[in-house]
C-alpha cells in the first residue's frame, strides 16, 4: 500500500467514537433511572420479592435455599487480652472455600451482641484491629466497637494489598465469577452469612450489627440489605451514585434500572443504619451520596426516615472519629 499519513490524522474520528459512546451512556443511564423509579415503588411494601431480585442480580451462590448445616470451623486462641480473647478463626463458608478472621470475644458476659467490623480496600482483619499498630484512616475503628462489651469479628475478603505477597487480581476473578452466574460479592456476602449462620448458634451471641469503612461499607450495605438478621449497620465512606463510581466489581448486567445505592438501602429498612461520607474524600466526592441520599428520602415518603440516618463529617476517607453512631448500633443491639 502507498498511502501515508501522520498518526493523528485519524484522531477527531476516534474522538468523535469516544464522544458517541459517552452519549450513548449517558442517554441509557437516563432511561434505567426512569425504569427504575418505576420498578422500585413497592420496595417498602414487598420487601422479600426486592430482596430476591437483589439476590438474583450479584448472583450464585446467593440465589441457592439456605445450607441446613453449620460450616466447619477451625479456631485457634492468639491472646487473652484485658476484658477480651483474641481468636482467629477458618470457616468453610463452602466446600474448599475458607474465609479467615479474627474473632474478638468479650470477657465477663454471659450472652452479648456480636458486630461484623468490616474493613476496606487494602485492608485486613490484623491492620484494622491494630495489631500491626498504626490503624490509618479506620480511626480504631473495630477498638472502638469492641470496647461496648460486644464480640467483633473482622472476616478477610478479596482486598488486601500486595505487601503480603499473595498476588490476585480482583477484577480478574470478578469477570471469571460472573461467568459461571455468580459474582465476588456474592460470594464473599454469602461468606458472610455463613459466618453469622455459626455464631447464631452460639449461646455466647445475642445478636448481630455490622460496620464497615469504603469497601466495608460496600460490604456493610449490601449484605445488611440481605441479611435481616443484621440489627443495625454503619456504611462509612462507600455510599454513592454508581454512574458516578462504575467500578467494575460493584457493576452487574442492567443494574442501573434495578438497584442503585439509595435502593439497595431501602432494604434495610426499619432496621437502623448510619450513612457517613467524609465532606474532602479524596476516593469518591461526598456530593454523589448526598444526591442518593436525597433520592432515598424522596423513595420514603410513605414510611419516613426515621430509621436511617446520614452525616457528611468533616474529613476524607476514612472513618469518622466521633462516637454517636457507634453508640446507637449499640443501642440497638442491645435492645430486646
Amino acid at each position: 500500500m502507498k498511502y501515508r499519513e501522520e498518526e493523528n490524522t485519524a484522531k477527531i474520528y476516534k474522538e468523535q467514537y469516544l464522544q458517541g459512546i459517552e452519549k450513548l451512556i449517558e442517554s441509557r443511564q437516563n432511561e434505567a433511572e426512569t425504569i427504575r423509579n418505576e420498578y422500585i415503588k413497592d420496595v417498602f411494601v414487598n420487601q422479600d420479592k426486592y430482596r430476591d431480585d437483589f439476590k438474583k442480580m450479584l448472583g450464585w451462590p446467593l440465589t441457592e435455599s439456605e445450607e441446613s448445616s453449620l460450616p466447619h470451623v477451625v479456631s485457634e486462641k492468639l491472646s487473652e487480652e484485658e476484658g477480651y480473647r483474641i481468636y482467629r478463626m477458618q470457616f468453610e463458608i463452602m466446600n474448599g472455600l475458607k474465609m479467615t478472621g479474627l474473632f474478638f470475644e468479650a470477657d465477663g458476659v454471659e450472652k452479648a451482641p456480636l458486630v461484623i467490623v468490616q474493613h476496606g480496600g487494602v485492608g485486613t482483619p490484623e491492620l484494622i484491629s491494630g495489631v500491626y499498630g498504626e490503624t490509618y484512616n479506620y480511626n480504631d475503628m473495630l477498638q472502638r466497637v469492641r470496647q461496648h462489651g460486644v464480640h467483633v469479628f473482622a472476616p478477610q475478603l478479596l482486598l488486601w494489598g500486595d505487601n503480603y505477597d499473595v498476588p490476585f487480581d480482583r477484577k480478574a476473578v470478578d469477570a471469571r465469577l460472573k461467568r459461571v452466574g455468580s459474582s465476588i460479592t456474592a460470594v464473599e456476602v454469602f461468606g458472610i452469612q455463613r459466618i453469622l449462620d455459626y455464631f447464631e448458634h452460639q449461646n455466647y451471641v445475642s445478636s448481630f450489627g455490622m460496620v464497615g469503612l469504603s469497601y466495608g461499607g460496600f460490604y456493610t450495605l449490601y449484605t445488611t440489605a440481605i441479611d435481616s438478621r443484621i440489627k443495625s449497620a454503619i456504611s462509612c465512606s462507600f455510599f454513592n451514585k454508581r454512574d458516578a463510581v462504575g467500578w467494575a466489581d460493584w457493576t452487574w448486567f442492567d443494574s442501573a434500572a434495578k438497584f442503585d445505592d439509595a435502593e439497595v438501602a431501602a432494604l434495610v429498612y426499619p432496621r437502623h443504619l448510619h450513612i457517613a461520607i467524609g465532606s474532602d474524600d479524596e476516593v469518591f466526592e461526598c456530593k454523589y451520596g448526598t444526591e442518593s441520599f436525597e433520592r432515598l428520602k424522596r423513595m420514603c415518603a410513605d414510611v419516613g426516615v426515621e430509621w436511617v440516618t446520614f452525616d457528611v463529617f468533616d474529613g476524607v476517607h476514612e472513618f469518622f472519629k466521633y462516637d454517636e453512631p457507634i453508640q446507637r448500633l449499640i443501642d440497638d443491639i442491645k435492645a430486646e
